[in-house]
């Protein structure tokens, strides 16, 4: 077994657009999106994290170098770990309609139509795929330690209710889990693959560290 940590990374300037970003869009932290990393990371400092991991995007990265510093070892990056691949619809303005799509691929994953596919991006079978693939690359040679992903909010709701398939997905997806936010997960592998007990979701306490003026635009 495996202490999991999932971390949402901080905040980025496309969470304030609204754009889509896989590849394409990188954005670094802004300020305060360095602010919830050096949060997340001072609330982890206590655990004893035996490696951190990464989505190779810049916010994802960055976040991660915070949570690791403490411990005071190198950030793994992990291919496998990206947000979730909207294809075109991340060449393309972050209009309502686009949006409209986006949101209608997840409900329809949520339903159980793994084979829905953004325009040339991924359905969720690859998604899942991927995630699996990251999980078994992150854990080998780790088994029994605390480990920690740095992520993204589409990846972990998406794969939630098949990574920990006894949670209550409705009441997750209605919790949220904003930047900076921490879940924590006791990895088990099955037959059937890598699949987790869901011991925490969205912890965001040490957020509440950050002052009215850390929340302004």
């Amino acid at each position: 077994m495996n202490t999991v940590w999932l971390v949402r990374h901080g905040e980025n300037r496309a969470n304030q657009t609204g754009e889509f970003s896989h590849r394409i869009v990188d954005y670094p932290l802004t300020p305060l999106g360095w602010r919830q990393a050096h949060c997340t990371a001072a609330y982890l400092a206590s655990f004893p994290i035996a490696a951190v991991y990464a989505s190779p995007l810049q916010r994802a990265q960055q976040t991660a170098v915070c949570i690791a510093g403490p411990h005071q070892f190198p950030v793994h990056i992990v291919e496998a770990f990206r947000e979730v691949d909207v294809g075109r619809l991340e060449r393309e303005p972050p209009t309502q309609a686009a949006w409209t799509l986006h949101d209608r691929i997840f409900a329809a994953w949520y339903a159980g139509d793994h084979a829905a596919t953004f325009p040339n991006g991924e359905n969720y079978h690859a998604l899942w795929g991927r995630m699996q693939a990251g999980l078994r690359q992150a854990v080998a040679n780790r088994w029994g330690e605390h480990i920690v992903i740095v992520g993204h909010g589409g990846l972990f709701n998406t794969t939630i209710k098949d990574l920990c398939p006894q949670a209550d997905l409705s009441a997750l997806l209605a919790a949220d889990f904003p930047n900076g936010a921490v879940s924590q997960i006791e990895l088990h592998d099955e037959a059937g693959g890598l699949r987790g007990v869901l011991k925490g979701w969205a912890y965001r306490a040490h957020l509440d560290a950050l002052t009215d003026s850390d929340l302004e635009p």
